[in-house]
């Protein structure tokens, strides 16, 4: 390929929920559909994802995960202001409506952080290359000063800032989605100016919200592809642009979620596998993206697909 317009950062979350994701996953990664996983340390098959990601040479970082399941950090299982009285994480609206009561423990928080990233390098055998949250709690109020200082920690110098160019414009998203990608977009765009004060780095150019599961389509991903490329180097979103140096490189993260169907009762992280797991979409998304007409169009635009740790030489460190 000449010289790349797009580094794209392909990432597939959920890497260890179940067998069938990480099946698919790997699938999809031997095809060229995904450059990168995210891996769930809580969930019920991380041990075998952490071992196929070793075996094939996969990219792998790490999927932070407070919402979904039964906490790693002993003393946050045992008692804590994270979970309900069932001993799981309260879920994606439940942590968040907990966040907005004040309810939240941010010691707690920092104690589960940092276990899983500790987890997460005794089942790989190194730190992640990068980490992100599990349905965007890292952006969440508070919640983001505190996932930066872990990052800053541990030198994982990586993270996902899910701010979609093209949302706003997007006819096929219901609008209960629309309303939650809007506040996940406010709250990523609040957290830019943490994760630039810790010297946090991230890609240019966000994509994934508004591809997910049958939303998924080379038609829209391709518009989703021109929102990046359009908007250049300099998005406005990050700090951390390469616009300063000689090559005119867009970067950019595409978060996916491929896989086959979980069957019932297994996987997930400790409460079985949700529905959405157990729908024909993450194996639609696992056919599309190892699509040779997707395949082509990378080409064709210039799209370069790497790991995190590729982009090392775009995105300079923040001061």
């Amino acid at each position: 390929m000449p010289q790349p317009r797009m580094m794209l950062v392909v990432t597939g979350d959920d890497f260890g929920y179940c067998p069938q994701r990480n099946q698919g996953i790997v699938d999809c990664f031997l095809a060229g559909g995904i450059s990168n996983v995210s891996l769930l340390v809580n969930a019920t098959a991380a041990k075998e994802a952490a071992d196929l990601a070793k075996r094939h040479n996969i990219p792998i970082g790490l999927h932070a995960n407070l919402s979904e399941g039964i906490p790693v950090c002993q003393s946050v299982q045992e008692s804590s202001t994270l979970i309900n009285q069932h001993g799981f994480f309260q879920g994606k609206m439940g942590f968040r409506q907990a966040l907005e009561r004040g309810q939240l423990s941010m010691k707690q928080v920092e104690q589960e952080l940092r276990a899983q990233v500790r987890l997460f390098r005794e089942l790989t055998g190194h730190l992640p290359q990068h980490m992100d949250g599990h349905q965007h709690i890292h952006v969440l109020p508070e919640v983001r000063e505190v996932f930066a200082q872990v990052l800053s920690d541990f030198r994982i110098p990586y993270t996902r800032v899910p701010v979609e160019l093209g949302l706003h414009s997007c006819p096929w998203l219901p609008l209960h989605l629309q309303r939650f990608y809007t506040q996940v977009e406010k709250n990523a765009l609040d957290s830019i100016p943490v994760f630039t004060r810790y010297g946090i780095r991230w890609p240019d150019v966000y994509l994934g919200l508004t591809t997910m599961g049958q939303n998924m389509s080379v038609p829209h991903l391709q518009r989703a592809l021109h929102h990046a490329l359009s908007a250049g180097p300099s998005s406005g979103y990050s700090s951390n642009s390469a616009s300063g140096s000689d090559q005119a490189v867009v970067t950019a993260e595409l978060m996916v979620h491929p896989g086959y169907p979980s069957h019932p009762q297994d996987g997930g992280c400790g409460e079985g596998p949700d529905d959405f797991s157990q729908s024909a979409d993450r194996q639609h998304e696992l056919r599309v993206l190892s699509e040779p007409s997707l395949l082509a169009l990378y080409s064709q635009e210039r799209v370069q697909l790497c790991a995190f740790k590729d982009l090392s030489l775009l995105l300079p460190k923040n001061a």
